[in-house]
């Protein structure tokens, strides 16, 4: 499934013991099955018929099994994308609903129990327990079946009350809530309804309770193959014994041209591919930390300060330069999506101590800079497996403070020769991303407020290509990193010396940039025309949602062409034209209403 409309499938047996032998379906019973909706007399003749086959898939034991498992797996998973479990009639879906109800509350009993349990010195464990309680206590389930003639009558001879969920299904838009990704309705109880037709990307996982063959099977376990963001895969959890027969499953259900998997792509792979995949980014990290010289198997046998010194030798090591970084922070981000994938699975245990070392290191590279500086970043990697409990309570442990936050400090305030110091004393690499990423983070800012400060981003950015490319090594990079970063400091002292606020001073930067000859008497007259058109705004013109009614915009463009006309002689009609058209489009982009801006404390991000 290589198209980018859907995700690879794969398949995982749970509880084999008691999964039902190929001997207990027979043709009959999957042919009857085959049609997705039976009807009320379909029901009947297949608990009439097949009384022994029927009864192994919905014995009570069985089912208080398949219930308990879907609750440790689906809070066990990594991608807590929304699943569906699919029952062989109406009646053991809504049974399946009770059990797993009561089972959800006796887990998070647990949960409750073990966070009462757990010391507050132990925060990070605790952070743990307090959000999959939390996300168990928020999540919505429900079942959706359609209507039969007499079901209330049917269903309570069966000792069940089917009238909540009819009322549900009513009233409610149970169809847009389950496909809307910030709805708490995650999972699903069904027998045939949402089997054919129904689109819900966020749904990840099927657990798989009926017996499907054909058609009807590839319908079903294609709902948790579409594409969505952070989704590696979509997982079929079998509990009846579908796939069991490898061999029989490829040759029924192979999309060759001939019906058999060796002519076309296997539909569906057991999960052990995708644990796979994932020894396979672990293999192709490795091999990237091995050409920059990273020992890992070092730093993991490591203890306290040595593992420390060495975290930060191999951080310096891959931070050669932005390609090497970006590289790294692929492939960690790789093995952190597909270890996700995996979870709950046996060979999380095994392989989470690899993948938290990689998630470490690339939390690392990432802290030295604010996060005004990642956002490229993260979106081409996931975030650190910061949160994951593998299947068997492996724990993985991250900081839960920046690497080195103490250099997130105004970048006024530094002292540039004791970092030039710590720069010929440390790792040169490390310390220069991080004078960088402060660097950078306090340019955003300045550009936001004043956009004619645009060319000190591009003299930024050709130091960095220059380093990048090899024009310069470090010691040269780092010297023009902190004559740059001095510079503004400078330029953001120049609003004291032009005696302006900082949003005055960036209208008096759009009338008088480029250079433009002007007198002291002129430039006090420009200073005058800029705080009058601002004063004059704020008070009268920025109205609530002003940028989106055609009469205010127009209001505020008269009132700048009004007041800037009060220019020295010097400005012509057509750099007054100019002039008109730039500080208008500073204003529409940096005002928003009353009392908002980005000059306004927490200004929002328009």
């Amino acid at each position: 499934m290589e198209d980018c409309a859907t995700v690879p499938l794969y398949y995982e047996n749970r509880i084999p013991e008691i999964q039902l032998t190929n001997e207990d379906l027979n043709e009959d019973m999957e042919r009857l099955l085959e049609d997705a909706e039976l009807d009320d007399e379909q029901e009947k003749r297949l608990e009439r018929e097949f009384a022994r086959q029927y009864h192994l898939i919905t014995r009570e034991d069985r089912l208080e099994t398949v219930a308990e498992d879907i609750v440790s797996h689906f809070m066990g998973r990594g991608f807590l994308g929304k699943a569906m479990v699919v029952s062989i009639d109406k009646a053991t879906a809504i049974r399946m609903y009770d059990k797993v109800r009561k089972h959800w509350k006796r887990h998070l009993d647990q949960l409750r129990d073990e966070l009462a349990a757990t010391s507050y010195a132990f925060s990070a464990k605790r952070a743990v327990i307090e959000e999959k309680i939390h996300y168990m206590e928020e999540v919505d389930m429900a079942v959706v079946i359609s209507q039969a003639q007499n079901e209330v009558e049917d269903m309570r001879n069966k000792g069940l009350d089917i009238t909540p969920h009819r009322r549900r299904i009513v009233n409610e838009d149970m169809d847009s809530k389950f496909k809307d990704p910030d709805n708490p309705f995650r999972i699903v109880f069904v027998c045939a309804m949402w089997m054919a037709g129904f689109d819900a990307p966020n749904c990840a996982t099927i657990y798989l309770d009926k017996p499907m063959r054909n058609h009807t099977l590839m319908q079903a376990i294609s709902r948790a193959n579409r594409v969505f963001p952070d989704k590696v895969n979509g997982l079929i959890v079998d509990y009846i014994g579908i796939f069991r027969d490898m061999q029989k499953a490829l040759a029924i259900y192979g999309s060759g041209s001939r019906g058999d998997s060796e002519n076309g792509d296997t539909p569906v792979n057991e999960k052990s591919v995708l644990v796979g995949r994932l020894r396979a980014a672990i293999e192709e990290a490795d091999r990237f930390c091995a050409e920059c010289g990273v020992e890992l198997n070092a730093i993991r046998m490591a203890d306290g300060f040595e593992k420390t010194k060495l975290l930060e030798r191999a951080v310096d090591a891959i931070l050669i330069n932005d390609e090497s970084k970006k590289r790294y922070l692929l492939l960690a981000g790789n093995v952190s999506k597909l270890y996700r994938a995996i979870l709950p699975d046996p060979a999380a245990n095994e392989l989470a101590p690899r993948c938290v070392l990689f998630g470490v290191i690339a939390q690392t590279i990432r802290s030295l800079a604010p996060r005004a500086d990642i956002s490229e970043v993260m979106g081409e990697v996931e975030g650190l497996l910061d949160k994951s409990i593998a299947s068997e309570g492996y724990e993985i442990r991250y900081r839960t403070e920046p690497y080195g936050s103490d250099h997130l400090v105004d970048l006024s305030k530094i002292d540039f020769d004791a970092l030039r110091a710590k720069f010929k004393q440390g790792h040169k690499r490390t310390e220069a991303e991080k004078l960088r990423g402060t660097i950078n983070s306090k340019l955003t800012k300045m550009i936001r407020l004043n956009r004619t400060r645009m060319d000190y981003l591009e003299r930024f950015k050709e130091m960095i290509d220059e380093y990048n490319t090899g024009s310069m090594n470090i010691d040269e990079f780092f010297r023009q990193l902190v004559d740059f970063a001095q510079s503004l400091n400078e330029e953001e002292k120049r609003c004291i010396a032009e005696q302006l606020s900082e949003e005055e001073l960036a209208i008096f930067d759009l009338l008088t940039r480029p250079e433009i000859e002007l007198s002291e008497q002129e430039k006090q007259q420009v200073r005058n025309v800029d705080r009058e058109l601002l004063e004059t705004l704020k008070q009268e013109k920025f109205v609530l949602d002003w940028r989106k009614h055609q009469q205010s915009r127009a209001a505020v463009r008269v009132t700048i062409e009004k007041i800037l006309d009060r220019l020295p002689q010097c400005y012509t009609q057509e750099l007054y034209g100019q002039k008109c058209d730039l500080v208008y489009q500073h204003i529409y982009d940096s005002y928003f209403g009353p009392g908002q801006s980005v000059y306004a404390p927490a200004a929002p991000a328009v």
